[in-house]
């Protein structure tokens, strides 16, 4: 039997896919990248954006076009926070959320012995343990995403994960370690940990910095952290992840907005003051870091004045890379009633602005990396001419090829001599 696996959303859903692959996999099935070949199908939702579910939705159309006989379940958070709508979805035959997703393989053995529309969502409640699964390992990459946290206790007003996810929960500190170590067997050199509020682990008096030095003590060569939220990050981990010399000096530490009437309105649980000192304390403690985030454009009673703001506050903070995008109305969530609602067209433009301000700040701080060495994991070869992968900043490296040089996993360090687009090229040293 085959299965196909499609995955949208974050790099948390990108592990659990691979981690229900090797569920299937232990059980008998293959993984098959053709679509038409798939005796079932598992798609991980995401339900960050109402876009995103229109994107989810047309997928599932397109899939059940192509693959009529093939039993499709739906898995992951858009489920989880919407069971009643998933319910209504003609495509799907399984329907399952964002917990005990161990039960897939069975789920989909019940169904093929007795086929009928099957639901196995079942709510969060209070005092849930973490759901390990095993890692799967996928031959394409390079890197390995391990996941150490799930759910979020923040309640942002624009965003509905909490209810997809339940509350924090994290995973057992021996298991972390035991998972890295069958990573490192694997051959993997680097780790990203992940979770959907990575910055609250917590395990038994245990932090996100004992976090780290467990996957540091299984012999990996390099850790990187996943996105991060401000308010979980205290001098007192900063200053022991800081000792640590396999964690990478590159932090994605969400800020969404630089004008604090706005963070309020949010539900951020930080000032614009705040988030600027803890940046300065990782730029202390990790000189040359590249310091990255997100912002919203658009949210529910943002002024001119507001976004003006923002642009200050993002010009101050000189991130080396900003993921920018407009606010989307996500039923559900407290900011989808707000008064305020701005229209797409000003969204669009304060978004185009703030782009072209992230632009020039990418380029600066590329350009400030020249004449520096950086550790580069290399990945697969995307041009017969160049050596491709990404340094410990996470800035894309080019590196001259010779015919027959095979660099992919491995580790070199180069010396940045100058850039071409968005990449940094370099030499081996």
């Amino acid at each position: 039997m085959k299965v196909y696996l499609q995955t949208f959303g974050c790099k948390v859903n990108t592990a659990e896919s691979e981690s229900i692959a090797e569920l299937l996999i232990r059980e008998g099935w293959q993984i098959t990248e053709e679509l038409s070949q798939a005796d079932a199908i598992v798609i991980n939702s995401c339900t960050v954006t109402a876009s995103g579910d229109k994107r989810m939705f047309q997928a599932l159309r397109k899939i059940r076009k192509n693959a009529p006989d093939a039993v499709i379940l739906l898995t992951g958070c858009y489920v989880q926070a919407f069971p009643k709508d998933a319910a209504e979805l003609p495509e799907v035959d399984i329907m399952i959320g964002t917990k005990n997703r161990s039960r897939i393989p069975e789920l989909l053995q019940a169904y093929l012995q007795n086929p009928h529309r099957i639901s196995a969502v079942e709510t969060f409640v209070s005092g849930e343990s973490f759901e390990s699964l095993p890692h799967g390992a996928d031959a394409s990459h390079t890197r390995a995403f391990l996941k150490i946290q799930d759910g979020c206790n923040r309640f942002c007003s624009y965003c509905i994960i909490p209810y997809a996810r339940g509350r924090c929960r994290s995973r057992d500190l021996d298991e972390i370690k035991a998972e890295s170590r069958i990573l490192v067997e694997q051959g993997y050199h680097e780790i990203v940990l992940c979770g959907i509020n990575l910055a609250c682990y917590r395990q038994d008096q245990r932090d996100l910095a004992d976090a780290v030095k467990a996957v540091a003590e299984s012999g990996i060569n390099q850790i990187r952290l996943g996105s991060l939220e401000p308010d979980g990050l205290t001098d007192d981990i900063l200053q022991r992840i800081s000792q640590i010399p396999e964690l990478l000096p590159h932090f994605h530490i969400s800020v969404q907005s630089g004008c604090d009437k706005i963070l309020k309105a949010m539900h951020r649980h930080y000032i614009s003051e705040e988030y600027e000192r803890l940046i300065m304390k990782i730029r202390e403690l990790f000189p040359g870091c590249a310091v990255t985030t997100d912002i919203m454009t658009g949210f529910p009673g943002e002024t001119e004045l507001d976004f003006s703001e923002t642009l200050a506050f993002v010009k101050r903070v000189k991130f080396a890379e900003i993921h920018v995008f407009r606010y989307s109305q996500r039923p559900g969530t407290q900011a989808a009633d707000m008064a305020g609602q701005i229209s797409e067209k000003i969204k669009k433009e304060r978004a185009d602005r703030l782009i072209e301000t992230a632009t020039a700040l990418r380029e600066s701080y590329l350009q400030s990396c020249i004449g520096q060495i950086h550790k580069v994991l290399f990945e697969r070869q995307k041009n017969p001419d160049f050596h491709n992968g990404h340094a410990d900043n996470y800035a894309v490296v080019l590196v001259p090829a010779k015919p027959g040089e095979q660099f992919r996993n491995q580790i070199f360090d180069v010396e940045i001599t100058g850039r071409e687009g968005g990449a940094l090229t370099g030499k081996l040293l």
